[in-house]
C-alpha cells in the first residue's frame, strides 16, 4: 500500500490561536489532511506546550511536536495594534478559524465568533471551551482530569473497589478537537451551497458527557447506576481479561454461539446444560460462579497456548499487552501508523485513518516560534 500523503484539504488556510491540546489537536488533524495550518502565537513564549517537558527537539518538549507538526507558526501581539491588525487581515484569507483559548479573551479582542464572523462572512469560527457555551461554568477554565471528574466519566473508570480514576489518554481533550473538526468539515460543506460560513461550538464536558453517554442513558432511561468491571462488560459474560499461567488474556463471548465454542474449549459443556450459564442474560445474573471457573481453567497453561487455542476455535481473543509490546508487534508495524518526520530524526502517530489506501502524513516538523512571521509579511516582533 502506498504511503504518499493524500491532501483533500489543500488549499484549505486554517488559523489556529491554540493551547497545549484540544485546539492544536485539530489544527495537527487539518494539517495532516492538507491545510495550510497558521499557528497564531504569544510573541512571549509561544504555546504553553512547548515548555510541557525536556527539550526533546530545538528547544521544544515532545508534547509541542506532536500537536503541532505540519503547521506554520506566526508570533503576534495580540493585544496591541499592529498585532491584531496583522491578525484580521489573516482572518480576512482563512476558511477556519480554531481556537481553545480561555473563557473572555477573543471578547476582550474583539474576535470572538459573531464579531469575527460578521466581518468575515465565510469563515467557519471553531470555538473549543472547557465547560460548553451554556450554563454557570460556561466562563470557567478547566483541564483534563478536572473535566473527567466533573463529567462523572472517571467514576466509570476503573474496577468495583477502585478509586473513580482517570482515563490514561486525553479522550476529552482530544476528543474535542475531534469534534471541532467534524463540525469545520460540516459547515465547509455548507459553504458550498451558501456562500456563508458559521460557528462551531464544542468543549470539553460536551466530549466526555458523550463518552460517558452508554451509561448517563442507561441511567436517565433506566435509573441504573454504573458499575465499574474493571476490563469487563456490563452486558456480556465472559467479556473481561484472565490470568494465565504467567500472562492476561482477554476473552471476549460476545454472543452464546461463541459461549458454545468457549465451553467446549474449557472442556466444560456442562456449562451448557446448565440454566445459569446457558445464555447470557442467565450469565449476567450468575457471573461470579462462572468467572470463578473460568479463572481456574485458564491458570493451568501459560498464555500463549491459550490464544492459540482460542484463536483457532474463532473464539475473539488478545494478550494484555503493555505499550511496548503493542507497538513491536508485526501487524501493528504493518499498518504503518508511526511516521518519519520529514527533516527529522524522529517519528510521531500518524492519522489513524486512510484516503483511497493512503494514510495523511506529516508534511513537516513543529515550527520554531515565530517562523514563518515574514513569509506572511508580519514583523518578528510587532511593536506595541
Amino acid at each position: 500500500m502506498s504511503h504518499a500523503p493524500a491532501q483533500p484539504l489543500a488549499g484549505i488556510r486554517v488559523l489556529e490561536l491554540g493551547q497545549v491540546l484540544a485546539g492544536p489537536f485539530a489544527g495537527s488533524i487539518l494539517a495532516d489532511l492538507g491545510a495550510e495550518v497558521l499557528k497564531i502565537e504569544r510573541v512571549e513564549g509561544g504555546d504553553d506546550a512547548r515548555r510541557m517537558g525536556r527539550d526533546f527537539r530545538h528547544g521544544d518538549a515532545l508534547t509541542f511536536h506532536i500537536f503541532n507538526r505540519g503547521k506554520q507558526s506566526i508570533a503576534l501581539d495580540l493585544t496591541a495594534e499592529p498585532g491584531l491588525a496583522a491578525f484580521e487581515t489573516l482572518a480576512a484569507q482563512a476558511d477556519i478559524l480554531v481556537h481553545n483559548l480561555r473563557p473572555g479573551v477573543v471578547e476582550k479582542l474583539g474576535i470572538d465568533g459573531p464579531a469575527l464572523c460578521a466581518r468575515h462572512p465565510r469563515l467557519i469560527y471553531c470555538e473549543i471551551s472547557a465547560f460548553g457555551h451554556a450554563g454557570e461554568h460556561a466562563g470557567k477554565p478547566g483541564y483534563e482530569p478536572l473535566i473527567q471528574a466533573y463529567s462523572g466519566l472517571s467514576s466509570t473508570n476503573g474496577g468495583p473497589d477502585d478509586p473513580p480514576t482517570r482515563v490514561g489518554a486525553s479522550i476529552c481533550d482530544q476528543g474535542s478537537g475531534m469534534w471541532a473538526v467534524l463540525g469545520a468539515l460540516a459547515l465547509l460543506q455548507r459553504r458550498h451551497l451558501t456562500g456563508r460560513g458559521g460557528i462551531v461550538q464544542t468543549s470539553l464536558l460536551e466530549t466526555a458527557l458523550s463518552w460517558a453517554a452508554q451509561k448517563a442513558d442507561a441511567y436517565v432511561n433506566e435509573g441504573k447506576l454504573p458499575e465499574r468491571h474493571a476490563s469487563g462488560h456490563p452486558g456480556m459474560v465472559p467479556y473481561e481479561a484472565f490470568d494465565t499461567a504467567d500472562l492476561p488474556v482477554l476473552v471476549c463471548c460476545g454472543n452464546d454461539r461463541l459461549f458454545a465454542k468457549f465451553a467446549q474449549l474449557m472442556e466444560h459443556d456442562d456449562w451448557l446444560a446448565d440454566e445459569r450459564y446457558a445464555t447470557n442474560r442467565a450469565r449476567l445474573q450468575h457471573k461470579e460462579p462462572l468467572l470463578a471457573q473460568i479463572r481456574e481453567r485458564l491458570a493451568q497453561a501459560p498464555r500463549e497456548v491459550w490464544l492459540e487455542r482460542l484463536s483457532a476455535a474463532g473464539i475473539p481473543c488478545a494478550p494484555v499487552h503493555s505499550l511496548p509490546e503493542a507497538l513491536a508487534e508485526p501487524h501493528v508495524q504493518a499498518l504503518g501508523l508511526h511516521a518519519q518526520v520529514p527533516g527529522e530524526d524522529f517519528t510521531l502517530t500518524a492519522l489513524p485513518l486512510s484516503l483511497d489506501g493512503q494514510r495523511p502524513l506529516p508534511a513537516h516538523a513543529a515550527p520554531r516560534l515565530g517562523e514563518h512571521n515574514a513569509c506572511h509579511g508580519i514583523a518578528a516582533h510587532p511593536a506595541p
